[in-house]
């Protein structure tokens, strides 16, 4: 077995997910791996390049081509690491489809559920089994992904939920969308919502299966809310972008939380947003932004 870390970031051709592995390249050790994953063979390869040769950067750096979307691809790599490796150490789930604010919502959802959904729930099925002790896997979503955030009538959907009963409400939301019932059964028309709040009750579905065992090993499973990020993904959302973040500040708080030497109780399963942990419960259903979007 290979005694140095592998870390492994998806959609990480740029913004946040570029950020988190520069500054895994430059806090881990010259014998640990960070592998740089995307969708397009190019961009992948020139992304890998350009990080390896920052003049900070110390650990190995190496680009893979990952479709996320893609269940048997996500689960040959985890099964790879596993056989090379003896399984992997940090894994950020970060992939995202980008919607911009005048396409319409439920022409794009298949894509952008399969990217933050299907992918969320791969991830979490193939690399939770092959973390090493002391182990961190992270799914990126974001402060809406508080329950609170629905209408209180799908809360039973995803409160307490397993994974499985989590990945049948998201394709129970997918078909509600294209039958053009989704509204009237509570689900508001911005497909961020539900989707973040699917991959925080995803997270929190594994983890608390997990939770003993894994706090016996130092293995941190969580979601983290990075706050908001000047990105071309979410730029066209923001009208006042006075306080946002560049990707390299964003990840900071990630990075200190993967890279922490011991793990804090009270954040695994849960949603972290600059070290500390959201309330579960909190939120409130976006009106304002269902009259900003096209269903």
């Amino acid at each position: 077995m290979n005694a140095s870390r592998i870390a492994l970031v998806t959609g990480a051709n740029q913004g946040l997910g570029r950020a988190l592995v520069e500054g895994l390249a430059a806090r881990m050790h010259p014998a640990d791996l960070v592998l740089l994953t995307g969708r397009d063979q190019r961009r992948v390869s020139d992304a890998a390049a350009d990080v390896a040769g920052l003049p900070g950067t110390r650990a190995r750096v190496e680009g893979r081509v990952l479709d996320v979307t893609d269940t048997d691809a996500v689960a040959r790599l985890a099964d790879e690491l596993r056989a090379r490796h003896g399984g992997v150490d940090i894994v950020v789930s970060n992939a995202v489809a980008r919607v911009l604010p005048d396409e319409s919502q439920s022409a794009r959802a298949d894509e952008f559920i399969d990217v933050s959904n299907t992918a969320t729930h791969a991830i979490l099925r193939s690399f939770g089994p092959v973390l090493r002790p002391g182990g961190r896997l992270l799914v990126v979503a974001s402060s809406l992904g508080t329950l609170g955030h629905l209408d209180p009538r799908l809360h039973p959907l995803f409160d307490g939920a397993s994974l499985d009963q989590v990945e049948y409400a998201v394709e129970s939301w997918r078909s509600a969308v294209h039958r053009g019932t989704a509204t009237e059964a509570g689900w508001p028309v911005w497909l961020n919502v539900p989707s973040k709040v699917a991959q925080v009750a995803a997270v929190r579905a594994v983890a608390a299966e997990r939770r003993d065992r894994d706090l016996a090993s130092g293995i941190l499973i969580a979601s983290v809310c990075p706050g908001m990020v000047d990105t071309a993904t979410s730029r066209p959302w923001f009208s006042d972008y006075s306080q946002a973040q560049s990707p390299a500040e964003a990840a900071r708080a990630v990075l200190d939380l993967l890279l922490a030497e011991q793990v804090d109780p009270a954040l695994y399963g849960e949603l972290v947003r600059f070290g500390k942990p959201l309330t579960w419960h909190d939120g409130t259903p976006p009106v304002e932004q269902d009259r900003l979007v096209r269903p």
